[in-house]
């Protein structure tokens, strides 16, 4: 997924914004044999994205770590009883750092 958002350190990332990548990993407490080709009997995973778009445009953290938790969070919450894992890579696209860089990415499960 690819967003743009006013997180950073920085005034000027939050008053600019930049590019962000999320990928998400979801596995499952679900019986495969209960699903029997309904969506109602999973997760439907249009509504991670839909939850993942609103957490972006409404954040102004400063770390991205701290948008992944608020995303793992958020997403286990709204499904508990059916989800063991959420795993979110969030990659940052650039980043105000004195270097050669194309990205700065950080990885978090709960």
């Amino acid at each position: 997924m690819r967003f743009h958002s006013h997180i950073g350190v920085y005034q000027e990332e939050k008053k600019l914004g930049q590019n962000i990548e999320i990928s998400l990993e979801v596995k499952f407490n679900i019986n495969e044999k209960m699903i029997k080709d309904q969506v109602e009997n999973t997760i439907n995973y249009a509504d991670f994205y839909a939850i993942i778009a609103e957490i972006v445009k409404e954040s102004r953290v400063d770390l991205i770590e701290t948008l992944a938790l608020m995303i793992i969070e958020e997403i286990k919450q709204k499904n508990r009883e059916k989800i063991a894992t959420v795993k979110v890579k969030l990659k940052k696209m650039s980043v105000p750092i004195d270097g050669v860089f194309d990205n700065v990415e950080i990885e978090m499960e709960r």
